[in-house]
């Protein structure tokens, strides 16, 4: 996911993204636990959209934060 498209987002679907790709992580890591899924390098990947999507939404709370002050 590209940071242009998580811009896009509004707050209620990066919330609802970051779940979705938390489940999908989740699901990844045991499909590879249990035997080697094909492309390992999605996990990374996953992990990596998922820290983006929750930088991004720590941004827009900082930002609502210190427009009430």
């Amino acid at each position: 996911m590209k940071n242009s498209e998580i811009l896009e987002l509004t707050t209620e679907e990066l919330t609802a993204r970051i779940s979705e790709e938390a489940a999908n992580l989740t699901k990844l890591k045991f499909a590879h636990a249990v035997s080697a899924i094909e492309n390992p390098t999605r996990i990374t990947k996953v992990r990596k959209d998922v820290a983006r999507l929750n930088t991004e939404l720590t941004k827009r709370k900082a930002a609502s934060a210190s427009e009430k002050n």
